[in-house]
């Protein structure tokens, strides 16, 4: 990625109203590597996200993803509704990728309600080497939009 400076108008662009709205009110602005590793993806790139901790490489990574899961109509096959998989090194990053997911999730939702738009309905759930065998049967038959899992 470049490390020319991207303005916050610029870095939302392309976002939808409600995904807008909810960063808009939760943070000033988006972080230098948010606003790089989204102008890249707008434009159909690859983005390698490399920065220090707490600079928002997770939110980077995951909120265009939500806002198009939540832009455009599931399909109507359930079985093909998982359209985002992370597969993380280890089980409790998964964990906390999943937690930190929630607060886009719910805001977005929450802005959408506000703006009189649909909410979204977007799914997640984690599936690790020690995923109970009846939890295993139910992601196959009704999976997640969002699927985080473990190599294992």
């Amino acid at each position: 990625m470049s490390s020319a400076a991207v303005s916050s108008a610029e870095a939302l662009d392309g976002f939808s109203a409600a995904t807008r709205a909810w960063f808009e009110g939760a943070f000033d602005m988006p972080t230098q590597a948010q606003a790089q590793a989204w102008q890249a993806i707008r434009k159909g790139e690859d983005a390698l996200v490399i920065a220090p901790t707490g600079s928002g490489k997770t939110l980077a990574a995951f909120l265009w993803a939500i806002d198009r899961l939540a832009a455009v109509p599931p399909p109507a096959d359930r079985k093909r509704r998982c359209r985002v998989l992370y597969v993380s090194p280890l089980k409790a990053l998964a964990v906390d990728i999943e937690r930190n997911l929630r607060s886009p999730l719910t805001g977005i939702s929450q802005a959408a309600r506000r703006l009189g738009l649909a909410e979204p309905d977007i799914g997640v759930a984690v599936r690790t080497g020690d995923t109970a065998n009846e939890e295993r049967r139910r992601l196959a038959s009704r999976p997640p939009d969002i699927l985080i899992t473990t190599p294992e």
